[in-house]
């Protein structure tokens, strides 16, 4: 029996369009996380962060919103009116190592300065009306401050914590550290999920089992690759060509209704680049693809990638250049 899969929210690709096309096509993630919102001083959701949390938007999903803030006042305004609009959940990101969010103090540049973390979850699993789940990397610089960290979270009611093996620092190089999850598992009060690096059914299994105690698993690059990975995971059936071009049209046409074209181009250049890695030899394609300027040169690309070119027996995610 399979693990809970969660689909990680990944900024500028699984906004609302994404994710319906998504669950239309595929089984498998019993929970969708929202891209994070950032709120302001100013306490207004920007035009994208108010469609991407409306829930007629999100209608037929278990969505869960993120929040990136390092101030407590402005994740319970956000809780507070995620809370009116019916979310039960709102997830914290401390854990997005992008330099612009860090320098600021948010995402993983939360964990630099855990009293004041401490004062910030103070604040917030005082007087949050909803769930909080924690997102976070095991430390700014070093994975030996993951032991600390933990002994802080488990003073708080953290409904799950998701927990991505890697330093800021580390970004998304080198391996993971499973030594230091285990050791979470050993010692977290509060129900774990695991993300990182999980890119095959197989590998899926194998952590399974190696990590019983785990609640779930949020899966990210993995399923931009190999959109039917959960699906899979779970015995559904394994991801075909037939399967990922009705996937991959549905979505082209679904932008198409919600967005400009020269958006739309950008957004299937990215699409293009990841499902490039369930076919075998693609760079020719790929590379035509990614320099199309406009949408017709991309889709006669994208054609050549399915009538030339072979589904690979073990589709999945690798570092494309």
């Amino acid at each position: 029996m399979s693990l809970p899969v969660y689909f990680a929210p990944l900024e500028g690709v699984t906004d609302t369009v994404y994710r319906q096309v998504h669950h239309a096509h595929f089984t498998g993630p019993v929970k969708y996380f929202i891209p994070f919102i950032s709120p302001t001083q100013n306490l207004v959701l920007t035009p994208r962060e108010r469609k991407n949390v409306d829930p007629q938007a999100n209608a037929g999903l278990h969505a869960v919103p993120q929040v990136l803030t390092k101030n407590a006042a402005h994740f319970l305004w956000a809780a507070n009116l995620l809370h009116d609009l019916g979310y039960e959940e709102v997830n914290l990101n401390a854990g997005c190592p992008s330099g612009t969010v860090t320098a600021k103090g948010k995402g993983a540049g939360l964990l630099q300065r855990p009293q004041e973390l401490a004062w910030f979850l103070d604040e917030i699993f005082a007087h949050a009306p909803v769930r909080v789940s924690v997102k976070t990397r095991i430390g700014f610089s070093s994975p030996d401050e993951f032991g600390a960290l933990l002994e802080l979270y488990n003073r708080y009611p953290v409904h799950e914590l998701i927990i991505h093996p890697r330093t800021r620092e580390e970004y998304y190089t080198g391996s993971v550290h499973r030594d230091v999850y285990a050791a979470a598992e050993a010692g977290a009060r509060m129900p774990l999920v695991y993300n990182g690096d999980l890119f095959t059914p197989d590998g899926c299994r194998a952590f399974e089992q190696a990590h019983p105690a785990t609640r779930a698993l949020m899966l990210g690059r993995g399923m931009l690759a190999n959109p039917a990975l959960a699906q899979t995971y779970a015995g559904g059936a394994p991801l075909s060509k037939a399967t990922l071009r009705a996937f991959h049209d549905d979505l082209l046409r679904a932008y198409q209704d919600a967005y400009p074209a020269s958006v739309v181009l950008g957004r299937m250049r990215e699409v293009a680049k990841n499902i490039a890695c369930c076919f075998e030899d693609a760079e020719k394609p790929l590379k035509a693809a990614r320099k199309a300027g406009s949408l017709s040169a991309y889709q006669d690309a994208v054609t050549r990638l399915f009538e030339d070119y072979a589904l690979s027996a073990n589709p999945c995610f690798s570092v494309r250049s």
